[in-house]
C-alpha cells in the first residue's frame, strides 16, 4: 500500500480540453469575396473536445498505460502533462523541478536542418544540461542509437525509425523523472523495440515514472502495472493490466474493432517484477 501521505507526482482534476475545428478559413481578399457570394464558402467553426472531465493521480515510480481507439485523447492527455498545450478546464499539476522526458512525436524538439549531433547538444540544452554534461552523455546517446555513422547528417534526411532512435536515445540519457511516451514502437525494428523494453524495465526499477500510450498489449504487459483506457476523450476503466486490456477489448469489439493480442480471458497475471 502507498503510504496515504504520499503526494501524486502528476495529478489531473476534472480535466477537459477543447479545440476548435476551423472550415474554409480565409487567407486572402478573393477567399473573403468567395465567402461573401457563396454561403458553402464561409469560414465555419466546430468544436471538438479531446477530453472530458479526466480526473487521476500518478504517483512516482507508476508505470501507466493509456490505452483507446485514435482520436480518444490519449496523446492530448501527454501533451497536457508536458506543457506543451494547456487545459481548458480544470487542472493539471506536475511536481515542481520534475524533468520530463518526452517522446510524443517523432521529430518534435529536432530541426529538420540540423544535424543529428547539433539536435543532441540542443535539446539536452533545453532539458538544462551544461555543456559539459552534453559531452558526457553525447557517445552514450550515439552508441544506443546506432546512428553514430550519421551523427553529421541532417534529421530531415532521416527515417521514421531513424527518428525513434534517436528521440528515445536522447530522452533516456537526460535521466528523466517521468518518461511520456507515445506509441514509439510503431516505427522501430524488432531489435530496438526489444533493447527499449529492456531500457525502460530498467528506468522502472530505478524508480522513474512512465506514462505509456499504446496500442501494443504485450508492451504494456512487459512494462506497466496500470492500465486507464479512455473513450471519447473519457476515462471508463482505470486499474490492473490485465482488467484494463480486456475492457479495451470489449469496447473495441462493440465498435468492430479487432485488437490484437488482447484475448477476452487473458491467462493469470504473472508474479510482479522486482
Amino acid at each position: 500500500m502507498r503510504p496515504a501521505s504520499e503526494s501524486p507526482v502528476v495529478r489531473f482534476t476534472q480535466v477537459s480540453k477543447r479545440f476548435l475545428l476551423r472550415r474554409n478559413a480565409a487567407g486572402s481578399v478573393k477567399e473573403l469575396c468567395l465567402a461573401a457570394l457563396h454561403p458553402s464558402r464561409r469560414e465555419t467553426h466546430r468544436e471538438l473536445w479531446a477530453l472530458r472531465d479526466v480526473t487521476f493521480d500518478i504517483h512516482a515510480g507508476e508505470a501507466v498505460a493509456f490505452v483507446g481507439r485514435n482520436g480518444s485523447g490519449k496523446s492530448t492527455l501527454l501533451k497536457l502533462v508536458a506543457g506543451i498545450t494547456a487545459p481548458t478546464q480544470g487542472q493539471v499539476l506536475v511536481t515542481r523541478d520534475a524533468r520530463i522526458g518526452t517522446l510524443i512525436e517523432l521529430g518534435i524538439g529536432f530541426h529538420g536542418e540540423l544535424s543529428a549531433r547539433d539536435n543532441v547538444y540542443l535539446n539536452a540544452a533545453i532539458h538544462g544540461l551544461s555543456r559539459r554534461e552534453i559531452d558526457e552523455v553525447y557517445p552514450a546517446i550515439l552508441d544506443y542509437s546506432g546512428l553514430a555513422d550519421f551523427a553529421d547528417q541532417p534529421v530531415r534526411n532521416f527515417s521514421s525509425g531513424m527518428h525513434m532512435r534517436l528521440g528515445f536515445s536522447v530522452a533516456m540519457q537526460l535521466r528523466p523523472d517521468i518518461l511520456l511516451l507515445d506509441e514509439v514502437f510503431a516505427v522501430g525494428d524488432a531489435a530496438f523495440q526489444a533493447q527499449c523494453l529492456d531500457t525502460m524495465r530498467a528506468y522502472r526499477h530505478r524508480g522513474g515514472t512512465l506514462l505509456f500510450v499504446s496500442h501494443e498489449p504485450e508492451s504494456v504487459r512487459q512494462i506497466c502495472d496500470r492500465v486507464i483506457v479512455l473513450d471519447a476523450g473519457a476515462v471508463v476503466y482505470d486499474g490492473g493490466v490485465d482488467e484494463g486490456l480486456e475492457a479495451y477489448a470489449r469496447l473495441s469489439a462493440s465498435r468492430g474493432i479487432d485488437v490484437a493480442g488482447v484475448d477476452e480471458h487473458p491467462a493469470p497475471a504473472s508474479p510482479p517484477r522486482a
